[in-house]
């Protein structure tokens, strides 16, 4: 078990996604049922990437039963729905994003980052639509980011601009690596996520904490040179104090964990100073036939 107190973690490793079928036999017992498979996934990472709320806003009790089953200690990150961040200016939206806020507020202490993606649409135009937007958001409160898309965010003045707005709030960064699915050979598997912007890694951190969000190959060789700079980054991040949480996305989700806790053996391997994974204190089916 970690002797990393609960309260105190500062590092959170997990995927996109629960509910995948094609974990069953691997991550998953073979015989798992769909109902059990956040339960499970709590028993093995430590965080999840909130995507469903993008799509459909989850009604009180759902929100309650997510956190009914998953383990102590563990978090989610829940994406604010589209209706709210790519229906064009965000200021009129602010009704919504409040209400969406408290109903995932029903997580309690499960809660981690709330985090809103902007369109590559959304540009530095709007500055200051934005900065009405996140100056309504309780970032006292509750922890949120903020992911931008379009190319001009990433460029002077107004990533400096970005910066400094988050900094001032409290609001964090979310950093997008997509190199693993782009310097890569051409391959017809990965078109589905080279829909997601090729933007530059910036890697800043605003308000203390990050989210990042690490496209990986399906081909694990793609990964290796990546993963190998996050651990030195996760390393100094760490030593400032600074709350991170990792998330692991694939065109092939059932590499996703199989990523996720090759990353964590790398960070490990190097000294770095993380809680264990609970999925390491699982004793696969064929030790437990051993010890009798």
């Amino acid at each position: 078990m970690s002797n990393v107190p609960v309260s105190s973690r500062n590092f959170y490793l997990g995927c996109a996604v629960w509910s995948y079928k094609g974990w069953l036999g691997e991550f998953y017992p073979p015989k798992s049922r769909p109902q059990d498979f956040l339960q499970l996934y709590s028993q093995r990472l430590t965080a999840v990437e909130g995507n469903t709320t993008f799509y459909a806003v989850p009604n009180q009790s759902i929100v309650a039963r997510w956190a009914a089953e998953t383990s102590p200690g563990f978090k989610f990150c829940p994406k604010f729905p589209k209706t709210i961040t790519h229906g064009g200016l965000l200021e009129p939206k602010i009704p919504e994003a409040l209400s969406f806020i408290k109903r995932i507020q029903g997580l309690e202490d499960r809660a981690g980052i709330i985090f809103a993606q902007l369109p590559p649409s959304y540009s530095p135009q709007s500055l200051k639509d934005l900065q009405g937007f996140l100056a309504a958001l309780p970032a006292k409160e509750v922890d949120l980011a903020l992911e931008v898309r379009h190319p001009d965010w990433f460029k002077s003045p107004y990533c400096e601009q970005l910066r400094d707005l988050l900094d001032e709030l409290g609001i964090a960064t979310v950093l997008l690596d997509t190199r693993p699915i782009y310097n890569c050979p051409d391959d017809p598997q990965l078109n589905s996520e080279r829909r997601k912007p090729q933007v530059p890694l910036q890697p800043i951190v605003t308000g203390k904490r990050s989210l990042i969000r690490f496209i990986s190959h399906p081909q694990s060789q793609y990964n290796e040179a990546y993963l190998s700079e996050w651990v030195d980054r996760v390393r100094e991040w760490l030593a400032e104090g600074v709350q991170l949480y990792f998330f692991v996305h694939c065109p092939q989700e059932a590499r996703s964990p199989h990523t996720a806790r090759t990353f964590q053996k790398l960070l490990e391997q190097k000294g770095v100073p993380i809680p264990p994974l609970p999925w390491d204190n699982i004793v696969p089916p064929s030790q437990q036939l051993s010890l009798f």
